[in-house]
Formats: structure tokens, C-alpha cells, sequence
């Protein structure tokens, strides 16, 4: 027995560094994020009435966020295993398992598929097939064209905004089963979401993404200000945009009022963003972000 106790010790430690290792394949925080937003669009559906006593609607919202999660972290897993030696080259991702030699990446495969397959079926045979459909979609968009073009042309952010803005969309066609008008207004409205927030985290993280030869930004150069202006575009349009749900009666006058709100801030810290050209307010617009998504869509 005394010869056990330190190997059961050092398999508890093992145990404990893999599923760590895991959770930073997942990108939980991330993802949460990202699957919010679909449970969002589940619950704006017409069909949908939410009551808090409602247990087989939580039943739904827990399955459709597992689903979604699992969906998206095999994504994020094939992210990193085809960006491992970018990886190793950048100060904020190179203790990842990977780049850090604690995971082999045919390990990671594993991983992906069993995560993005399952993810996937799960939402097909819970809800429906398009759901699940649309989920697979998103991870091959996200894992096999965006990833690579990332260092290829800032393109990237166009294509990587497809799947980032499919998660309200496959929570809608979970809901209805059908493509119709609301569940693309919130694909909109989170496509154009995503580039001031993609191109704020890339002003910031500049020196890293150019070490590592990925290119985000709409120019080769940090210091111009044609990210600001396009920042600017960007968020100008979501205030218009707050309106349209509205409009098709996915949200009452206080949710408009709400969400453009958010926008005119949005859209006020891109400004500044584009006046100062400086660090400071590239993280204004990011934080701007983080406050816009899950203000607009929890009012609604």
C-alpha cells in the first residue's frame, strides 16, 4: 500500500494537467460566449414562450448550449492544432498544450472529432437536422478556410465572421426548423458585430499576430488609421440594424431602445479609436464589444 499512494498521487496530478489541457482546447470563455448567443436566438423564436418553471424548456436551452459547446470547442481544438507552431511563437498562446510539447496533436484530432461530430448530433437529433447541419458548417468554415487564410490575406476576418454569426441562426432553426426572416436578422447583426471586435484584439495584439504571420488587420501597417474608419462602418450599421428586430416583433420598445443605445457607444468608441490610433482606445472598442453582444441580445 505504501508503494501505491504515490503513484495514485501522481496519476491524480496527470489527471488533473489533461483536463486542464482540455479546457484550454475548448476555450470555454470563448465559447460560452459564442453559444449564448444561439441559445439567444432559440429563445427569440416565435414558437418559443420562456417561463422561468418551464423544465423541458431548460431541458432544450442545457441541450442546445452542450450541443453548441461541444460544436465549437472542436473547432477552437482544430484551430490550434493547425496553428501549433504560430502558436509557439506568440507570448499569449505558447503554453498551449501544443506549442507547449504536453499534447501530441493526433491526440487533439481525436479530441476534435469526437467533440465537433457529437456536438453536431446531438443538435441534429434533439432538434432537427438543419440545426445540426448548420452547427457542422460552421466548424468546417471556422476550422479549414478561415484558420488558414488567416495568414494568407485579412480576408479572413470576412470568412471567420460567417460562423462566428451562424450561432443565433442555428438557435433559430433549432426553434422553427426553417431559414426565415428573424433568425438572419440576428445573423446580421452579429456578423457585423464581429469586425471592430476582431480588429480592436488585432491593433492590440499587433507584435504577436506579426511575429506569427497572421495577417488581421484591413492594412499591412499598425499605425494608419483606416482601422478606425472601417471600425467606424462597421459599427454605424449595427444602429440602424437595432431597429429591425423591432420591426418584425422579436422585441418590444425598450430592447430597441436598448440595443441602439449600444451601438451609438459602439460606434462612439470606434470614433475615438479612430482620433487616437493608440492602445488605449483599440481596447476601448474591444471592451465596447464585450459590452455590446450580451447587453443587446440578453434585453431582448
Amino acid at each position: 500500500m505504501l508503494r501505491q499512494e504515490p503513484i495514485k498521487a501522481k496519476w491524480h496530478i496527470v489527471a488533473q494537467s489533461r483536463i486542464r489541457d482540455y479546457n484550454q482546447l475548448l476555450k470555454p470563455n470563448l465559447s460560452g460566449m459564442v453559444v449564448f448567443s444561439s441559445v439567444i436566438g432559440y429563445l427569440m423564436a416565435p414558437n418559443i414562450s420562456f417561463s422561468w418553471l418551464d423544465a423541458g424548456l431548460w431541458q432544450r436551452i442545457v441541450t442546445l448550449f452542450i450541443g453548441g459547446m461541444l460544436v465549437t470547442g472542436g473547432a477552437n481544438t482544430i484551430n490550434q492544432i493547425l496553428e501549433r507552431e504560430s502558436d509557439a511563437l506568440m507570448k499569449r498562446t505558447r503554453m498551449r498544450p501544443m506549442p507547449d510539447g504536453r499534447m501530441h496533436h493526433y491526440e487533439a484530432w481525436v479530441f476534435a472529432a469526437v467533440t465537433g461530430i457529437s456536438g453536431a448530433m446531438l443538435l441534429g437529433y434533439y432538434f432537427n437536422p438543419a440545426a445540426g447541419a448548420l452547427s457542422f458548417l460552421s466548424l468546417l468554415i471556422y476550422a479549414f478556410i478561415y484558420t488558414p487564410m488567416k495568414k494568407v490575406h485579412p480576408v479572413a476576418v470576412l470568412i471567420g465572421a460567417i460562423p462566428g454569426a451562424l450561432p443565433p441562426l442555428i438557435g433559430w432553426v433549432a426553434a422553427t426548423g426553417s431559414f426565415s426572416m428573424g433568425g438572419w436578422v440576428l445573423f446580421f447583426i452579429q456578423f457585423f458585430w464581429q469586425f471592430p471586435h476582431f480588429w480592436a484584439i488585432a491593433w492590440v495584439a499587433f507584435e504577436d499576430y506579426d511575429r506569427a504571420g497572421i495577417r488581421m488587420l484591413p492594412t499591412r501597417e499598425k499605425e494608419t488609421r483606416f482601422t478606425g474608419v472601417q471600425c467606424m462602418l462597421y459599427s454605424l450599421v449595427l444602429i440602424p440594424m437595432a431597429m429591425v428586430p423591432g420591426a418584425l416583433g422579436l422585441t418590444g420598445k425598450a430592447g430597441t431602445i436598448v440595443c441602439v443605445a449600444c451601438g451609438l457607444m459602439y460606434f462612439a468608441a470606434s470614433i475615438v479609436f479612430y482620433l487616437k490610433n493608440n492602445y488605449k482606445a483599440a481596447r476601448r472598442v474591444m471592451f465596447a464589444s464585450f459590452i455590446y453582444l450580451p447587453t443587446c441580445f440578453w434585453r431582448w
